[in-house]
């Protein structure tokens, strides 16, 4: 994360990391790290150039350190509360918390003129359950984040790898989306599980989203209704991707 640009509360995820690290090992997978930024709109742009100044060189070295395996900064075009989003990704919780631990050492001279403009964030850490992970993402991108019964959220992974994630995968090879992606929650506040997905532009993502619902939700599709039953609630944003590597 940004060193001084992040309050990130670090005790207990330490200990939380060892306790999954076996898990991992048996099953490779993405985890990501996502900062929700609360800013101030007068000043967000000035943010951005910040970002883009002092960290975006520092998180395209770990990437090519392999540190991380991607990251990315995300400014709101329309939804919530949330101004910016920043995260990075890792093979593991583990490793999520070592790059963070290595970012600050390098931004450690970093001033606090970010912090004075984003001054309140909330972080979720997810894991990547199904979707295009490591490929090709478009400028805009569309979040649903769902709040769910968590005695049936991993049937809701089921119905998302099985039933929607064909569909999904025939939109990205028609071209009217670039990626897709299905997260579930491992640390972070009450949204259970997160939907992404990209296009090269707002307007072609509203459209594919507006088939996607015919396709998923139809009135005849008990998929649909059984995911409806499980992750009810939910909210949308719509973001500009400003920068990505990987």
């Amino acid at each position: 994360m940004l060193k001084i640009k992040h309050a990130i509360v670090l005790s207990g995820l330490a200990a939380f990391a060892c306790s999954v690290q076996a898990q991992e090992a048996e099953k490779p997978s993405v985890f990501t790290y996502a900062t929700y930024f609360y800013c101030d709109v007068t000043g967000q742009d000035k943010a951005d150039e910040i970002v883009m100044k002092e960290n975006a060189p520092v998180y395209d070295q770990m990437v090519k350190e392999g540190l991380i395996s991607a990251w990315g900064w995300m400014a709101h075009h329309t939804g919530g509360k949330w101004r910016r989003l920043q995260y990075y990704q890792a093979s593991s919780v583990a490793g999520l918390l070592d790059a963070q631990e290595e970012m600050n050492k390098r931004m450690a001279d970093s001033d606090d003129a970010f912090g004075k403009i984003c001054n309140a964030h909330e972080d979720y850490i997810w894991e990547m359950e199904s979707g295009t992970a490591g490929k090709d993402r478009g400028a805009a991108g569309f979040s649903v984040y769902y709040k769910c019964d968590e005695s049936k959220e991993e049937r809701a992974d089921e119905l998302f790898a099985k039933d929607f994630g064909p569909i999904l995968d025939k939109y990205v090879a028609a071209g009217k989306l670039t990626s897709w992606g299905w997260q579930s929650h491992w640390v972070g506040g009450a949204y259970r599980r997160l939907q992404t997905m990209t296009a090269g532009n707002h307007k072609d993502l509203l459209a594919a989203r507006a088939e996607l619902i015919e396709d998923m939700y139809g009135e005849d599709d008990k998929a649909g209704a059984e995911f409806v039953s499980i992750c009810g609630s939910h909210s949308d944003y719509m973001w500009d991707i400003q920068r990505e590597g990987r």
